[in-house]
């Protein structure tokens, strides 16, 4: 799930600027030459909703990595975010009706198609921009060891970089560091300045664990009387870097470890999406709701509304809500999950269960701040307090509002986790979310979980 995340000094700044500016001018571009072809020309609103255009999708992510199927999925789910936004701004304003039907419906329809054109040209003409921009840089990597090679043999790899991996220094000798020789063993750290002059070093990776920190303080002394570009290879020695960036307090560096992505302008997003939606499913869906509470009700005997304790946000305790499913209510702490043929379960709660609707009370909790509608899912106190003893960074996860469905649901790890490996396997696409969110993101995983409840085995 993870993309790298490569900018100017591993793609050279003209593949770079083509990469970030592509979708945001094609999208604009449609635009204007529709406006010119079907409406008599760019006028003022098609310039104004131009910019607009550009400003919400500039910068583009980097796609040339990706596969032609999962490239053009990743357009349709990035065209259609925008549009959404745009149609709920200019429904809200009421400019929405300045514009043609016809020319909005072609540029929706044109635009994914197009982009997608552009993308596999730039892709087939990647490699001749990268040779054009000039010789690749020479890079050194300082520290042979696992995050050093991975690094070495990831730009080695890829077609569109113009990074040449010359070798390594380490003080190890290559017996001891049972690396191969697939790439050159130049030297030691005392001999750094003379292999770079010796090999024309552009670049410098520093790949060595944070521990070591006198010897990268005399390595960085060292390099001072060189030209060369430095950067650091981090090691995850401390922990896994959830939502890791660069930042400056009172005038003081600091690099975040661990965060929730939902600073600004993301939490803004993601909470107006949340509040939106639930509302809509809601009124959409009242008289769904009514009849399986009458349901429910008639029955089997007990409440309708099935209330439970569960971590919400920063591991604080919130009441989540189910249509009651079972014929027990359990909220103690020890609650045995629901399993395959479980007795406890309704007639009605089984096709409940089945079809993810005794959830839809949740959105009542969306709408209340406790839950968010993509998230990560929320599990029983006593199974909180059980796991978080069991799997390194499980607490983690409450970095942010748990959700209705997944990352994990939608990746093969819905209902019942009667083992230990399967828990892990779901809190590890549990972060997998923090550490790459985007409002795309979520709009992929509700359209996942809309066609998984109608194919899903797992759920009972």
């Amino acid at each position: 799930m993870a993309r790298s995340a490569q900018g100017a000094s591993s793609r050279g700044s003209l593949l770079h600027a083509l990469e970030t500016s592509l979708s945001p001018l094609v999208g604009v571009s449609c635009l204007w030459a529709l406006a010119m072809g079907m409406d008599g020309g760019i006028h003022t609103e098609y310039f104004l909703l131009g910019l607009a255009v550009f400003a919400l999708t500039y910068p583009g992510p980097s796609r040339l990595t990706l596969s032609a199927q999962a490239t053009f999925v990743d357009l349709l789910l990035s065209w259609g975010t925008t549009m959404g936004l745009l149609f709920a701004a200019g429904w809200v304003t009421g400019y929405v009706r300045i514009f043609p039907l016809d020319v909005i419906l072609t540029w929706l329809a044109v635009t994914p198609v197009v982009d997608f054109a552009a993308w596999m040209l730039l892709r087939w003409k990647a490699p001749t921009l990268v040779r054009l921009q000039g010789p690749s840089e020479r890079a050194l990597v300082v520290g042979m060891n696992h995050q050093g090679l991975a690094l070495a043999s990831n730009l080695a790899a890829t077609r569109f970089n113009n990074i040449e991996v010359v070798g390594f220094v380490d003080d190890r000798s290559r017996e001891r560091l049972g690396a191969g020789d697939r790439f050159t063993l130049l030297g030691r750290f005392d001999h750094l300045v003379e292999v770079i002059n010796s090999q024309r070093i552009n670049l410098i990776y520093i790949s060595l664990p944070m521990a070591s920190q006198p010897r990268i303080l005399k390595i960085l002394d060292d390099l001072k009387d060189t030209t060369v570009s430095i950067y650091f290879v981090p090691d995850m020695f401390v922990t896994d870097l959830i939502q890791s960036k660069p930042t400056v307090l009172c005038g003081v560096p600091v690099i975040s470890v661990c965060d929730t992505p939902f600073h600004g302008i993301n939490g803004a997003l993601k909470r107006g999406s949340d509040v939106v939606l639930s509302s809509f499913i809601l009124l959409a869906l009242a008289p769904v709701l009514l009849a399986i509470a009458a349901a429910v009700k008639l029955g089997s005997p007990g409440p309708v509304i099935f209330k439970q304790r569960r971590y919400g946000q920063d591991g604080e305790e919130i009441v989540v809500y189910k249509f009651r499913s079972m014929t027990v209510a359990e909220d103690g702490p020890e609650v045995r999950q629901a399993q395959r043929d479980d007795k406890r379960i309704t007639a009605l709660g089984a096709v409940l269960r089945k079809t993810s609707l005794d959830e839809l009370p949740q959105f009542i909790n969306v709408l209340q701040g406790r839950m968010s509608i993509v998230g990560p899912r929320p599990h029983a106190v006593a199974h909180n307090e059980l796991y978080r003893k069991l799997i390194k960074g499980y607490m983690v996860r409450h970095k942010v509002r748990p959700g209705i469905t997944g990352w994990a649901q939608v990746n093969g790890f819905r209902g019942e986790t009667d083992t230990l490996e399967k828990m892990e396997g779901r809190i590890e696409r549990d972060l997998d979310y923090l550490r790459n969110w985007s409002l795309k993101l979520d709009v992929l995983i509700i359209l996942k979980t809309i066609r998984l409840v109608f194919r899903d085995q797992q759920a009972y």
